[in-house]
């Protein structure tokens, strides 16, 4: 491993782990549930049938492919709070900045995986339609904004691990004073 580097390894693997959970997120908002208005000729009712769940997979494997790829790499780098310490400077205010970015980015991705994944799944039972005529769906573009918020959240992760790497194996500065104490004859 080069100095500051950090491991290829676990490069590699968040931008797998991630790319997975992308193409699950595409492969959910393409397979999405629609519904169709059946009448019952016997029962004279109507009601919705919905197509298959598969969406509903698609979503709950990406969820589950980005929180993998995020809990490797907050085990790697003991998400900043054990371990070596951070070394002032410019690295070390950019890790903080590109950790708390991926943060958010990851927390909005997963919420729009799951709820998608959520409303996906409540929309495939059979629905009695006695006021509304209509086939409830899931939004166009729930998983499309999970998956773009992937796609963030796996390159902000890249760039905080790349400058917690450096931020850590960069040697601390220390001045070489002669004393302590700051001095003040000079306005006396």
């Amino acid at each position: 491993m080069a100095e500051g580097r950090g491991s290829s390894l676990v490069h590699l693997l968040v931008i797998i782990l991630s790319l997975v959970a992308f193409g699950f997120a595409i492969a959910a908002e393409r397979r999405r549930s629609t519904g169709v208005i059946h009448t019952d000729d016997r029962t004279n009712s109507t009601y919705c049938v919905y197509d298959s769940d598969v969406a509903t997979g698609y979503g709950v494997g990406a969820f589950l492919f980005l929180l993998s790829g995020e809990s490797l790499l907050m085990g790697v780098t003991k998400c900043m709070c054990f371990g070596r310490p951070l070394a002032p400077g410019g690295n070390r205010a950019w890790t903080i900045i590109y950790f708390t970015s991926s943060w958010l980015t990851f927390l909005v991705a997963e919420a729009c995986l799951i709820a998608g994944a959520k409303k996906n799944a409540y929309h495939t039972t059979y629905k009695n339609m006695t006021e509304s005529f209509s086939c409830d769906t899931l939004r166009k573009g729930v998983f499309v904004a999970g998956a773009v918020f992937v796609v963030a959240t796996m390159v902000l992760n890249v760039y905080f691990y790349m400058y917690f790497t450096k931020a850590t194996t960069q040697a601390a500065h220390k001045t070489n004073r002669s004393s302590s104490t700051v001095g003040m004859t000079g306005y006396a």
